[in-house]
């Protein structure tokens, strides 16, 4: 499915993101787009990793024209990207709404001008009757 083709993965220096990574390198994917705000993450994937397939955006989902830009000629998108520490979450509800809600929808929007074919938004267990803000802004992302 994956091989010639270009993925992008938001949040790809997550643990989710990195195992995804590890994963599509076992294929013929063409080329991987880490795209996260952690530069020093991105640095021990380079290092751990070591594979030309891989290239490194530094942003944030919140900043659409950035998204726009590392989605250029991408087939697949994982959104992975997240504010999801609950406790942090509960004090900084707004950001976590800035960032689960907006950022996915700018993921969706930057997906479509860029006619990416298939956009992959990683969901939680926690958007299923949620109890915290966490939860809510993830059920909120998976209706979009």
């Amino acid at each position: 499915m994956f091989n010639e083709k270009n993925v992008l993965i938001t949040g790809g220096t997550g643990s989710l993101g990195q195992a995804l990574t590890s994963r599509l390198l076992e294929s013929k994917v063409n080329q991987i787009r880490i795209f996260s705000r952690n530069e020093f993450k991105q640095i021990e994937m380079e290092t751990k990793f070591q594979d030309k397939r891989l290239r490194f955006f530094i942003g944030d989902v919140r900043d659409l024209p950035r998204l726009e830009l590392a989605l250029e000629d991408v087939d697949f998108v994982f959104h992975a990207a997240a504010l999801k520490h609950v406790p942090k979450v509960e004090y900084n509800p707004f950001e976590a709404i800035k960032t689960n809600v907006i950022g996915s929808q700018n993921v969706i929007d930057a997906s479509i001008r860029n006619d990416v074919k298939k956009a992959i938004c990683i969901g939680t267990d926690k958007a299923v009757s949620p109890l915290n803000t966490y939860g809510a802004t993830k059920l909120l992302m998976e209706k979009l």
